[in-house]
């Protein structure tokens, strides 16, 4: 990879209108809540919507540029992510209004729970589930998040987002391609925002519904650990974690990652976990669950960047049964 201020140095004047902040070798560690994983060459972090236009008009196309949001979900390798990392603000990208449809419109960087309170405060009913989701708006319209037996595609009617060249697109929600924890949405867009739509509800059974999801996730999940959520989707017809169970990975620990003895689908850093270490137990737990029941289970969790040389971590760890 090229050091980052010499990328910086080398795009020169076309990143000199831009209002927002560019920081050269920017720690992932920092962003990501497994707190591991290498350097992004460049960090960009438009001030709007119009700021990240230009952004994107000024950066070649043969630079890579990838987004983040809060991190929640996110397993950065240790060798680091080539190019720039785009993370929106929530200055800049988390307002959240009530739209004249009656629908909501949300930014891509307004927290999942935000939107839920939000809908609580105007007596819109639907959207609960989004109070147990660790992630912002614009990762749950990318991965069709989804919980308690809700998803994204039942609540979203329209997409706000910009292409590689800065262009503008609505998408509606048949564009989106959406099945289980997947948007088939053309590749190279970003989410900038989203208007949803819900049901009119009594205040009193929003609060229930959220309150019984907090109480869930506090019951079964390992939510004060550095974790970054479901680490695999469910496969058809069983569970993730009664998978993991059954080949034996509850607790399984491989240097400081561990799949967490209380959710078995939940992998966690207990505090000197490298971005190695997390995808090597994930890559463990594929190729035993695969050795047990000949279920492959598929990353929930999006991986992101380079090996370190010498480092590198095979599906399944090699083993294609």
């Amino acid at each position: 990879m090229m050091r980052g201020q010499d990328l910086i140095d080398k795009l020169g004047d076309k990143l000199a209108a831009l209002r927002g902040r560019v920081t050269p070798n920017a720690e992932m560690d920092k962003i990501t809540w497994f707190r591991a994983g290498g350097l992004v060459e460049a960090l960009f972090q438009p001030v709007d919507e119009e700021d990240l236009a230009a952004f994107l008009r000024a950066v070649p196309e043969e630079i890579p540029i990838t987004v983040v949001g809060v991190g929640s979900n996110l397993l950065v390798r240790d060798g680091g992510i080539p190019g720039f990392v785009v993370r929106l603000s929530a200055k800049g990208f988390g307002q959240i209004e009530r739209v004249p449809s009656g629908g909501i419109k949300a930014g891509a960087a307004t927290p999942d729970k935000r939107l839920a309170a939000f809908a609580l405060e105007e007596g819109i009913g639907g959207f609960h589930f989004y109070h147990g989701i660790p992630g912002s708006i614009g990762g749950a319209l990318i991965m069709n998040a989804g919980a308690n037996g809700v998803e994204t595609r039942e609540r979203v009617v329209e997409v706000t987002a910009l292409d590689r060249k800065g262009n503008v697109h609505t998408l509606l929600t048949d564009d989106m391609g959406y099945s289980y924890r997947h948007s088939s949405a053309p590749a190279g867009l970003i989410f900038t925002s989203a208007i949803f739509e819900g049901v009119p509800e009594d205040k009193a059974a929003i609060k229930a519904a959220m309150d019984a999801v907090q109480n869930h996730r506090e019951t079964v999940q390992p939510i004060r650990e550095k974790t970054g959520g479901s680490t695999f989707k469910n496969p058809e017809g069983s569970s993730a974690w009664k998978e993991i169970d059954k080949a034996g990975c509850r607790g399984l620990m491989i240097g400081g990652a561990q799949m967490s003895p209380m959710h078995c689908n939940f992998m966690i850093n207990t505090g000197t976990a490298t971005g190695y270490d997390l995808e090597y137990l994930g890559e463990t737990v594929r190729a035993r669950v695969l050795e047990n029941s000949g279920i492959r289970l598929h990353w929930e969790i999006k991986r992101l960047g380079n090996f370190r040389p010498g480092h590198a971590v095979q599906e399944f760890l090699g083993q294609l049964l």
